[in-house]
């Protein structure tokens, strides 16, 4: 009797706990999506390239642009959706065949004031048919704030882009690439992550210079 009620109890637990993992595995798929999920844990495998020139750039990521995460594992960016500055709807997918920095900011965010700057640097002295920085606006109220800013900060190269729902950032959230602003991704042209960074940086540095260059392919 004893050996049956042990024998009952070890199931119940073994019940106990693959329910538990399948409850948070569903918890998870809520609050990511179950694509999300999918995505995260195999990768994707076109984006495998990405990962390897990752590799070899790691090494340039000191300095002014230590923070910046380099990727580990193959992940495709979303298809972010945002608007030119005219209002005319655009997604990332607008861009594939160049590298792109995407970078989030916002008018509120402290730190963006200083970057902006850099960024517009980096966008005239590397910016062209195979590399734009692309900065967008996450602002949610007031339209004309955010380019009255940019000018403010004296931006004369970027390109205006704007998220007014500010739903890029929860995108990128989603799979585990933006909790701070601003935000900054380095994609190849395929759409594939090659770094991250959370966080300010001196993209006008000769460290970003040299980062951006090498994953241009150009010297």
């Amino acid at each position: 009797m004893t050996e049956t009620r042990s024998s009952s109890a070890k199931k119940r637990l073994a019940m106990v706990l693959a329910g538990g993992i399948a409850g948070g595995v569903v918890g998870l798929a809520g609050v990511y999506g179950v694509s999300t999920l999918t995505r995260n844990a195999g990768g994707d495998a076109s984006c495998r390239p990405a990962v390897e020139l990752a590799g070899k750039i790691a090494p340039l990521a000191h300095g002014e642009v230590a923070a910046v995460n380099v990727a580990k594992s193959p992940l495709r960016v979303p298809d972010l959706s945002f608007q030119d500055a005219a209002g005319k709807p655009l997604t990332l997918e607008h861009w594939r065949g160049r590298t792109v920095l995407l970078n989030l900011w916002a008018t509120w965010c402290v730190p963006c004031r200083k970057e902006m700057p850099a960024l517009d640097a980096l966008q005239q002295r590397l910016g062209g048919p195979g590399f734009e920085v692309v900065a967008v606006n996450i602002d949610t109220r007031d339209p004309d704030k955010p380019k009255a800013w940019l000018k403010e900060v004296g931006v004369q190269k970027l390109a205006y882009y704007a998220d007014p729902a500010a739903k890029t950032f929860q995108d990128l959230k989603s799979v585990g690439r933006a909790f701070v602003m601003p935000t900054t991704l380095l994609i190849d042209p395929k759409g594939c992550e090659i770094g991250t960074i959370a966080g300010p940086a001196d993209w006008a540095s000769d460290d970003a210079i040299r980062l951006i260059k090498a994953a241009l392919g150009v010297s």
